[in-house]
């Protein structure tokens, strides 16, 4: 009886049936809160990534205020506002909800985007991400920004289309202004991307520029030479240029040393006591194989090649330098003769 009381004084009372309206969807924004978080967030934990978890927990809060706002729009029409005042209110309460649809847009970037830089980071040393994610964030939270006004701005009788021509043009010349940092900062994602390089690396471009990586940022690669000097490149140009890299996709790396012996000795034997000298050497790996080939006849010496591999690139340059020296001095022990360039000249008496 009550109940039936209460519905035919809504019909009698505008202003009732108005606070009633406000205050069903005050209790449905309520309850999208309470389920949010009581039962999908609980859902959403059961998931391998915390990133639903996220977005629902920052989410709860601007829909229930969406909810609250729509009902708040719906308890103004039986009320008998002037139409000019009710107009303005309802600009208000549109801008509103599309400013915060925007923000509901913006965090669920952000979170994602934070996701997808922690997982970049997992696997790269690089401090690219680090420089990349508040670029990321920023360029994200501006264009979405954008795009909320452009919902705003006909709400508000403002005409969108001589707006966005003059936006493209003015976004042409700021491109045109910005082409070489742009390059700089798309040739240092692409370089994240494609694994190609990260920091510790050994490599070697096409100038032969060789040292290591000791940083890839934002807009440059940092190369510290052997020679302990610091050379820093435009990420646009790295990403063009032919790069040899020595530590992948597998560390280890060929060591080879040509040395000739004189015209009579033993191919067998050279052979032989070369490989010897190598095998006894700290640091050479027994797979692949270490291998001594003959190369040439050339014109005063019987060319070879020793060829075996050492663990990593660190080790290349002392290992050589040591294996050289042996294999000189065991040579001479047996007997085998390293000649000096020598040329044969016939003279004919006319």
């Amino acid at each position: 009886m009550a109940f039936e009381q209460y519905m035919a004084l809504i019909q009698q009372n505008k202003y009732v049936y108005s606070l009633s309206l406000l205050a069903f969807f005050y209790i449905l924004s309520q309850l999208a809160v309470i389920l949010s978080r009581k039962v999908i967030l609980r859902l959403t934990r059961e998931t391998p990534t915390e990133i639903d978890d996220l977005i629902v927990g920052r989410t709860s809060k601007p829909i229930s205020l969406i909810l609250l706002l729509i009902g708040f729009r719906l308890a103004l029409f039986p009320i008998g506002i002037k139409q000019s005042i009710l107009d303005l209110i309802e600009h208000g309460i549109s801008s509103l909800i599309v400013i915060l649809v925007t923000y509901i847009i913006i965090v669920v970037f952000d979170i994602s985007i934070d996701g997808w830089g922690k997982r970049i980071a997992e696997r790269t040393k690089s401090s690219v991400d680090e420089q990349l994610l508040p670029v990321a964030h920023r360029f994200s939270r501006i264009f979405i920004s954008i795009i909320g006004l452009l919902f705003i701005l006909p709400v508000w009788g403002v005409q969108v289309g001589p707006l966005l021509a003059s936006l493209g043009v003015a976004g042409i010349a700021i491109a045109f202004a910005l082409q070489n940092t742009l390059g700089n900062i798309f040739g240092g994602i692409s370089i994240v991307l494609d694994k190609s390089v990260k920091v510790g690396d050994k490599i070697r471009l096409d100038n032969d520029t060789m040292g290591t990586i000791t940083d890839v940022g934002l807009r440059s690669t940092k190369i510290k030479t052997w020679d302990n000097e610091l050379i820093t490149i435009p990420n646009g140009k790295l990403a063009d240029s032919r790069i040899l890299n020595f530590v992948q996709p597998d560390p280890s790396v060929r060591v080879v040393i040509d040395f000739g012996v004189e015209y009579g000795s033993d191919a067998n034997k050279v052979r032989k006591v070369v490989l010897e000298t190598i095998k006894k050497l700290p640091g050479v790996m027994k797979d692949p194989e270490p291998k001594v080939l003959m190369m040439e006849m050339g014109d005063f010496a019987l060319k070879f090649k020793a060829l075996f591999w050492v663990e990593n690139f660190d080790m290349k340059f002392e290992t050589k330098a040591l294996a050289t020296e042996k294999i000189y001095n065991d040579l001479r022990k047996e007997g085998i003769k390293i000649p000096f360039p020598t040329r044969t000249i016939y003279m004919k008496k006319e």
